[in-house]
């Protein structure tokens, strides 16, 4: 069966991680056929945005997608990308699995947690006033006449919807994932302690939907006390599902355990579609220099074969990146013991040597 795959190739050291990355999925001998998009930066500077109408249709026609890492630019310029795709598709469930890999230079061991974070909602709703335009005067005049406190008239305003609907079908998300992953428990986790009207309501729904799963264990964390215990005693949770903001900002605490970034691989998932990415930025101070690690990336690639069903090629690649991580002979810098060590590999001699491990597998 040929599976076909929309791959947006990403700017800054996108496009080279993109290129290893298809070489290591066709090492593992599935059918595929690519379609080749861009998005980011590069494409913004040519067409006026940095999300093209035809890189959304050739997902929709393909219903699975990865993507290279795309440039957010902070506070100024375009909106990010990633949350554009989430927004656009639906893909409301951002799937991070955080595993330790021998080798991989990390003050703990055997990590293996996984975050489920709503991805359409929260804070990252986009839904926004600037300071000192005519809706954000008219909505603080408004908020004030409803008893909502006083804002400062120089203040800018994100708005934070949480609903019943998008907090149940994430939370049940994350328990119908650990029942089909063998799972042992699912933690919610809030600020629902102050936030009673929107964390509130994400912590009742998740106990309400706990209940239709009396095989899994269920609690809930407030938070910061989340951030604490995964630093203090990781090997307590699993599976941990949030609301957008927390889920963000746990993701990458949850990435330090494992030695960070470059070791995390991703997944936006919604009913129709799925788009694979690896969770680090773009790094375009690196582009063209051959040096950015692609172990996110091929990782990344490696859920995505496991959703196409290809299960016994996502085992085998993954392996692969596993064993050429635990020699650590052809490695990026950043996986060496020293980051200047002069015997550390470029980005693609990596890939080759993951493609010639894969073969002996």
């Amino acid at each position: 069966m040929t599976h076909l795959i929309t791959f947006i190739d990403g700017d800054g050291g996108g496009p080279e991680l993109a290129a290893i990355t298809r070489k290591c999925v066709e090492a593992t001998d599935v059918d595929i056929e690519w379609r080749i998009e861009q998005a980011g930066a590069d494409v913004y500077e040519k067409e006026g945005t940095p999300l093209p109408d035809r890189l959304i249709e050739s997902i929709k026609q393909t219903k699975t997608a990865i993507k290279a890492p795309v440039t957010t630019p902070v506070g100024t310029g375009f909106r990010s990308v990633n949350v554009a795709l989430r927004q656009q598709l639906d893909l409301y469930a951002c799937l991070r699995p955080y595993k330790s890999y021998q080798g991989v230079r990390s003050r703990y061991q055997n990590i293996d947690l996984v975050v489920v974070r709503e991805n359409t909602e929260d804070l990252y709703a986009g839904i926004e006033f600037e300071k000192g335009t005519p809706e954000a005067l008219a909505l603080i005049e408004k908020i004030s006449r409803l008893g909502g406190g006083n804002i400062r008239t120089d203040s800018g305003i994100s708005i934070k919807p949480i609903s019943v609907a998008n907090s149940e079908r994430i939370v049940r998300f994350a328990f119908e994932y650990a029942r089909a992953n063998g799972r042992r428990k699912v933690t919610s986790v809030h600020k629902a302690n102050i936030m009673k009207f929107t964390d509130g309501l994400f912590l009742d729904v998740s106990r309400e939907v706990a209940e239709n799963y009396p095989d899994i264990e269920f609690e809930d964390r407030i938070v910061d006390n989340m951030c604490m215990q995964l630093v203090q005693k990781p090997e307590l949770y699993d599976v941990l599902v949030l609301p957008n903001l927390y889920g963000d900002i746990v993701s990458d605490l949850c990435a330090g355990l494992v030695g960070g970034l470059g070791v995390a691989p991703g997944a936006n998932l919604g009913d129709q579609v799925a788009v694979f990415e690896a969770t680090h930025g773009s790094a375009p101070k690196y582009k063209g220099m051959n040096k950015v690690n692609p172990t996110g990336l091929i990782l990344s690639a490696v859920l995505m074969l496991r959703h196409l069903g290809e299960c016994h090629a996502a085992d085998r690649l993954e392996a692969a990146v596993a064993a050429v991580i635990r020699e650590g002979k052809s490695v990026t810098y950043d996986l060496k013991p020293e980051r200047d060590d002069p015997t550390a590999v470029g980005s693609s001699q990596m890939g080759d040597a993951i493609i010639e491990a894969l073969q002996k597998i």
